[in-house]
């Protein structure tokens, strides 16, 4: 009895060979990710600070140390690059403002259709609406480009009604400024003096204010038809596992359709509804292939995003600092959203708790 170590020392001795086992286990994909991930990062990370053009190694002595600059750059510094930046931000805005909402109602409405009971052939409509999301993006621009296109089929199908349709990659006029135009509030070839004298970020009231391009639009459709299939089967996958005893019991209480929808199938969605919208907003704010394929930032930088332009500053006018700067900008965006998506189920989820608490 007197050799043997007490309780407690033993438990000490098998949770520490339990944390060196754990740590043992996990160290290959640690090594991986630091090796593939986090080194990279802190390597660009670097890059942002330094005016480093592509030549030779961006950690030799000779790379000039810029700081910040690069960041104020984008910011408080008058000049083009400012006013490139905050163009691309106003177009992104834009972008995620409409593509966000779209994808997610016409997703939802897709899984609506697809998960009822009475639909016949739901397999193969199934298909046909994730189809989509998993063929090729630049096969689907490149055919968006062709139906877009002067004698395309969307202008053929337009001149059949008597309308002329636009040039639709080559216009650059803004919606709200053509809606305004239309409904005789604004003349857009002569706005107003206030709108147009000042604004914030280089940019003025009139520019911030001009809504997405018809080019920006175009885009913008083939989003949302392309992304909605992804989506449908998320929501498709949380309506099957809602209880059917519970639409079962709206019905017994004389609950129509809508109403079952408003008060047990959407409060029943809430989590997977965070889920869409947060994955939503990332993707729109990473758009690229689809700009780098269709426009290129053209026409007149009104289909410009960041991620676009964080690879043409770097990739083709050789100025890797800025372009690196721009790419940790739009991380530092994509971020804040996704610590917004953690705060907001973390609330729900503390209040469902303190609820069942109560209730106990």
């Amino acid at each position: 009895m007197a050799g043997k170590a007490p309780a407690g020392t033993s438990r000490l001795r098998a949770a520490t060979r339990e944390n060196i086992a754990g740590w043992l286990f996990v160290a290959p994909v640690v090594v991986i990710l630091g090796l593939f991930l986090l080194l990279p990062i802190l390597m660009a990370l670097w890059v942002s600070l330094t005016d480093w053009n592509g030549q030779g190694s961006p950690f030799r002595s000779g790379v000039p140390f810029v700081g910040v600059d690069n960041y104020t750059r984008l910011f408080t510094e008058e000049g083009l690059a400012r006013q490139d930046f905050m163009t691309s931000i106003r177009n992104n805005v834009y972008y995620v403002l409409i593509v966000v909402p779209s994808q997610t109602v016409l997703a939802l409405g897709l899984a609506l259709v697809v998960n009822s009971r009475l639909l016949k052939g739901r397999t193969f409509f199934r298909s046909a609406f994730f189809f989509p999301s998993i063929t090729s993006s630049v096969a689907i621009c490149v055919v968006f480009l062709f139906i877009f296109a002067n004698s395309g089929a969307v202008t053929s199908l337009l001149n059949l009604f008597g309308l002329d349709g636009p040039q639709w990659f080559a216009d650059s006029r803004g919606v709200v400024h053509l809606l305004l135009g239309a409904l005789g509030v604004v003349d857009p070839s002569s706005p107003p003096a206030a709108l147009t004298d000042g604004g914030p970020f280089g940019l003025s009231w009139w520019e911030w204010l001009s809504g997405p391009s018809v080019a920006m639009t175009t885009i913008i459709m083939l989003v949302v038809w392309t992304s909605s299939g992804t989506f449908m089967l998320i929501f498709l996958a949380a309506l099957q596992d809602i209880p059917v005893t519970l639409e079962e019991a709206s019905m017994l209480d004389g609950a129509g359709r809508w109403q079952r929808f408003r008060y047990v199938t959407l409060p029943m969605l809430k989590p997977t509804m965070f889920l869409v919208v947060t994955l939503g907003l990332i993707a729109t704010w990473q758009v690229f292939d689809q700009v780098y394929v269709m426009s290129q930032g053209n026409p007149a930088k009104t289909t410009l995003t960041p991620a676009y332009l964080s690879y043409q500053t770097a990739f083709r006018s050789f100025d890797y600092g800025s372009g690196t700067a721009i790419s940790f900008v739009l991380f530092s965006i994509i971020v804040v959203f996704a610590l917004i998506q953690r705060w907001v189920m973390r609330d729900r989820n503390g209040g469902a708790g303190s609820r069942r608490l109560r209730r106990s």
